[in-house]
């Protein structure tokens, strides 16, 4: 059973609903006005994009990134390679970066710095986890969902070897299951 690889559930159901919700009015009062386009870097945050669309009670528009730094291990290998890019040309947009969790930091300082030079009129980061024990890269996010412990999570998104992306919450992933 999946719930079995489960050490300790570290973010319920009914936090992540509530997280969402300050998320989506924070953004909604930060962005009136404003010409946004959210993007979600998939596969991870598609879970938050979408219950986040559903929070902000704005105009937008939205598109997706694949990039990919971890393979099936559980740590970066500091090489970020784009998977699929975006369609919308991003001058005058004040674009939102959705992703699920800001670890390292090495992928998504490198992927801001891509997006900038394509024109937008701001770059703006929304992360639902934050693991800053862990950063290596020089950046903080402008949303920050919850700060989490150094542990390896999975739930809502986020995967091991792609599994687990499908749990309604944010759980320890028992080391037995990655060998560490």
């Amino acid at each position: 059973m999946i719930k079995n690889d489960v050490e300790k559930v570290l973010i319920s159901e009914e936090e992540l609903k509530e997280i969402i919700k300050r998320l989506g009015k924070q953004i909604t009062e930060d962005y009136k006005d404003k010409n946004l386009l959210v993007v979600s870097v998939l596969k991870g945050s598609v879970m938050v994009m979408a219950d986040l669309l559903r929070e902000i009670k704005l105009p937008l528009r939205i598109d997706f990134m694949a990039v990919s730094s971890y393979g099936s291990g559980t740590t970066t290998s500091g090489s970020v390679k784009i998977i699929k890019d975006l369609d919308i040309n991003l001058a005058g947009y004040d674009l939102l970066i959705v992703e699920d969790i800001l670890d390292s930091g090495v992928t998504l300082s490198n992927l801001k710095e891509i997006l900038l030079t394509r024109g937008p009129a701001r770059v703006k980061i929304c992360t639902l986890l934050d693991k800053p024990e862990r950063r290596k890269a020089d950046i903080v996010a402008d949303y920050v969902g919850a700060r989490i412990p150094d542990a390896f999570v999975v739930g809502y998104g986020l995967d091991y070897d792609e599994k687990y992306r499908n749990l309604p919450y944010v759980g320890i992933l028992s080391p037995s299951v990655y060998g560490e």
